[in-house]
């Protein structure tokens, strides 16, 4: 089975800070005498290490963590570049076999990108996520093709990958504005 979630109505809705490390999923946010630990979905990881140092800011998604067979919880913070991401995940986690761990290392691409793909029904681009094999890329078609419309309005119509992880790698080499501009062309597929 895998660890089970139950949401918690926005007991932290988002988190400002220093950012000390980006890496395999997770950011350590110093925020005053307190680090903590934000999971990231893995299309952030590549930009926000090269923020480092940085003040940013997550809008975020707080959930308990079952281990054990539920006999015990663990508070856990997602942390997303904006709320309409954040709205993506919740809804892309609906389907079912896709738990919040999973989605976080499938979600390797911009999520409008993700979005425009299920809504094209294009299910290859979606096995070439990690984690999704041709059946859940199937289930996930049918599941949300009608539900993501209002994801898709960034994406630029395609999965390129090569291009995108060119981008991701200059990005994370650049810091300040220059990286943010550059981390949201990338995200607006140019």
């Amino acid at each position: 089975h895998g660890p089970r979630r139950v949401r918690v109505p926005a007991v932290i809705a988002s988190i400002e800070g220093e950012l000390l490390s980006a890496e395999e999923g997770t950011a350590l946010l110093q925020v005053g005498a307190i680090a903590y630990e934000v999971l990231v979905p893995a299309a952030d990881v590549a930009a926000l290490a090269g923020q480092r140092g940085a003040t940013v800011r997550f809008v975020t998604l707080h959930y308990l963590e079952g281990q054990g067979q539920g006999s015990s919880f663990w508070p856990r913070l997602i942390g997303f570049r904006s709320a309409e991401d954040r709205d993506f995940f919740e809804l892309f986690t609906t389907v079912k076999g896709i738990g919040v761990r999973k989605a976080l290392r499938a979600l390797q691409r911009p999520f409008a990108e993700v979005a425009a793909a299920i809504a094209r029904r294009d299910e290859k681009a979606l096995t070439a996520l990690p984690e999704i094999g041709k059946k859940m890329a199937e289930t996930i078609v049918v599941e949300l093709k009608d539900k993501v419309a209002r994801f898709t309005a960034t994406a630029s119509g395609g999965m390129e990958p090569v291009a995108a992880v060119g981008a991701a790698i200059v990005a994370s080499s650049l810091t300040g504005p220059a990286g943010d501009a550059l981390i949201v062309l990338v995200q607006l597929g140019e």
